[in-house]
């Protein structure tokens, strides 16, 4: 089952479920009935379950090419299991790992469906876009904005299962505030992370196509977009978010994105991309956290 988890990359897809609740949270305003909650739930973990397996399974030949000899690069500590790849690592079967992805696939095509039918071309949608993501690695660098889309995906999903006809203004603010956070804080830092067995298998990344300063520009903007436009979220729910809020979320913002982003833009040291990593993995809890105290409390 360690390998299992290890191929979905279970501790980061947990992390990264908080993202869809705190957007559902925000847009409705209270928490939803316990039999949506509850099938959300399941098809959020399920959706986010299937699609890391699948980033691994479609990419095992290149992982092989890149972790050849010297096994994957320790990493980031959110990701840091000496399982990491484990088809590429030949401790887990391809077909095993293909049947993996299909039952949770299924799972969330079934529970997308009993929450709203619409939300079917988004579940749809995921794989495609991560397939495209991942034949692009040694294609453009531009794959990140694909990235970016495939992260925003799964809250756009949670904001059609608590509002059935969103407002299409608010939601391409949260896709541009979505993008720019895993543009800033997970993508670029990953392929930074990862940069000498990039290199080895030639690989189009931001970090060698155009080099550690570029990139770290990117990355600083990036996340300075990111808090800025987050700014702007209250915008999108029913409750009175006033200033507490604003304060709340600039501090979240600050420590987790803006501190570790700038080191990592002053520096231009491996060590400080998987730290900006690990932090910026911890916004949608922290993001979560701070939307379920507002509800609670009005």
């Amino acid at each position: 089952m360690r390998a299992f988890l290890a191929l979905s990359r279970s501790t980061h897809g947990v992390l990264d479920i908080a993202m869809p609740g705190f957007a559902a949270l925000l847009w409705l305003g209270h928490f939803p009935t316990w039999p949506v909650l509850a099938v959300a739930l399941v098809t959020a973990l399920a959706g986010y379950t299937a699609l890391y397996a699948l980033n691994d399974i479609i990419g095992v030949k290149v992982d092989r090419e890149k972790f050849a000899g010297s096994g994957p690069n320790a990493g980031y500590s959110v990701e840091a299991s000496d399982l990491r790849y484990p088809i590429a690592q030949r401790k887990l079967s391809l077909g095993k790992g293909i049947a993996w992805f299909g039952f949770w696939y299924l799972v969330a095509l079934v529970g997308a469906w009993w929450l709203n039918p619409w939300l079917l071309p988004v579940v749809i949608a995921a794989p495609i876009l991560e397939t495209i993501y991942c034949q692009m690695f040694k294609v453009s660098w531009t794959r990140v904005f694909v990235s970016g889309v495939v992260k925003a995906l799964g809250p756009i999903a949670a904001v059609l299962v608590v509002v059935p006809k969103p407002d299409l203004a608010w939601l391409a603010l949260m896709l541009a505030w979505l993008m720019c956070w895993e543009i800033g804080g997970q993508n670029i830092p990953a392929d930074w992370n990862d940069v000498e067995e990039d290199r080895r298998v030639g690989a189009r990344t931001i970090p060698l196509v155009f080099g550690p300063r570029v990139a770290g520009t990117v990355v600083l903007i990036a996340l300075i977009a990111t808090v800025a436009l987050s700014l702007g979220l209250a915008i999108m729910s029913p409750l009175a978010l006033g200033w507490p809020w604003q304060i709340g979320m600039a501090l979240i913002g600050l420590f987790l994105l803006l501190v570790p982003g700038f080191q990592l833009f002053r520096s231009h040291e491996g060590r400080r991309a998987a730290r900006l990593f690990d932090r910026a993995s911890l916004y949608p809890v922290a993001l979560l956290v701070l939307i379920t105290v507002f509800v609670l409390l009005t």
